[in-house]
């Protein structure tokens, strides 16, 4: 696909498929599609960039000329548009949002009435249509719609409902990545009882993900300690990810999370027997635990709808991946606020640190983001690999190497993983050194 990457479209915003044209024609399709299902409203919500309001409000009235009903969210998390779909019944969701994508990107994300993303087939469906019809000039300014408080409200109900126990004295740091979670994720955690701190709450439309939450978790590191927190946690911009800090300082990311859940839910006896599903990228260490406890775990390749299509088939009800997008049985989507209220609530029940809980000790790994100028298949690249060849000799065995293009995002990522981290750090910097040659 052209338009749709692993999740959804996403692109500069005001620049093809992002300009206002194109994101009305999207609109109108699906408001086309709304209409004739008998089920009419798309719910409609984005993050905190400086483009979102137009895109929305572009989206919102596409929709609406072609005969579908918007209900407006106003600025709400990702997976909050997943769970206000189902709270209504409404037809579809859209989420405006770039994730973790700088300020100057942005996406449309689209929801079925399950919640779920839209599958491939309805992508390239969609993308078909826009790529055939002609393209249209700038359209008229689109009125934006006045935000219904209540749909966030809808929102927070349901995250109260899914916690286990009440969080009564839990102190909790939250970075809110200055994305969608800057209100959402301190109120569902102070709603559940806990007491919150904030740090980067304060969005300015180009300040999203800069320096911040689940991109850059090393900066709650010293607010946790400095409160004296039991964890902290950083979102990224619209609060599918979510990456933690023990009451020491010491980052957590989304296969600590998987072990921490798995491993409550197993002396609990709740553990489905499908297991966890983890990808391509996770820790060697998360399936090295789990098969000692006797846990099936399964790979899929990268991305949350690839997650969830292999738990569907193993039967799994726990995946994730290592950025933080965690799925969880009693969620339609990777949801950032909920997994923390669940790691809260199993620190609270245990009545250990967090410390204590995550017990994982990961394989030395390290992944190389490279931004490229073009995507070229790697196996045509000699330079390129000749170094992955030369590092499969090198390791013998010992570890692994894996090379793919980011679906989100002009990169191409480096992930090596091995006994020695300083044999892996020399890998890692010979693949980058080659790719750059290359790709730059």
């Amino acid at each position: 696909m052209k338009l749709f990457g692993t999740d959804g479209i996403r692109g500069h915003a005001g620049e093809f498929p992002l300009d206002d044209g194109t994101v009305r024609r999207i609109g109108r399709e699906l408001g086309r599609r709304l209409a004739r299902s008998g089920n009419a409203t798309a719910v409609v919500g984005g993050d905190t960039r400086e483009s979102t309001p137009r895109i929305v409000a572009q989206l919102s009235a596409g929709i609406r000329e072609a005969g579908g009903q918007v209900a407006s969210a106003g600025v709400i998390s990702t997976p909050g548009v997943a769970e206000v779909v189902l709270e209504l019944g409404a037809g579809a969701g859209v989420s405006i949002s770039a994730s973790h994508n700088p300020w100057q990107d942005n996406g449309i994300k689209i929801f079925g009435p399950d919640a779920r993303k839209w599958p491939d087939p309805e992508e390239e469906a969609l993308e078909r249509e826009l790529l055939s019809e002609k393209r249209e000039g700038t359209p008229s300014e689109a009125k934006s719609m006045d935000a219904d408080p209540a749909l966030c409200e809808l929102y927070l109900g349901r995250m109260a409902r899914s916690v286990p126990v009440r969080l009564n004295g839990v102190r909790i740091l939250v970075d809110a990545g200055n994305g969608a979670a800057f209100r959402l994720g301190p109120e569902a955690l102070r709603r559940a009882g806990a007491h919150v701190d904030t740090i980067c709450d304060a969005p300015d439309g180009r300040n999203i993900n800069e320096g911040c939450g689940a991109l850059h978790p090393e900066n709650m590191l010293g607010a946790v300690r400095e409160k004296s927190a039991a964890l902290g946690v950083a979102y990224d911009g619209d609060a599918d990810r979510s990456i933690f800090s023990d009451e020491n300082g010491r980052i957590l990311d989304g296969d600590d999370v998987l072990w921490i859940i798995a491993s409550d839910w197993k002396r609990k006896g709740i553990l489905p027997p499908g297991g966890v599903v983890g990808t391509v990228m996770s820790n060697f260490a998360l399936e090295a635990a789990l098969i000692r406890e006797a846990i099936p775990f399964r790979r899929s390749a990268v991305g949350d709808r690839n997650v969830a299509k292999l738990m569907e088939e193993s039967g799994a009800s726990l995946g994730g991946e290592t950025s933080g997008h965690v799925l969880l049985p009693f969620s339609p989507a990777g949801d950032g606020i909920l997994t923390t209220l669940l790691v809260a609530s199993i620190l609270v029940e245990s009545g250990q640190p967090l410390s204590r809980l995550a017990t994982l000790e990961k394989t030395p790994q390290a992944l190389r983001n490279v931004r490229v100028a073009r995507r070229i298949e790697i196996d045509t690249l000699p330079s390129v690999a000749g170094a992955v060849e030369r590092a499969r000799k090198q390791f013998d065995g010992r570890g692994r190497i894996f090379l793919r293009y980011s679906g989100t995002e002009p990169l191409l990522r480096i992930l090596v993983e091995g006994p020695d981290a300083a044999e892996v750090s020399q890998i890692a910097g010979d693949l980058e050194a080659a790719v750059r040659a290359e790709l730059t």
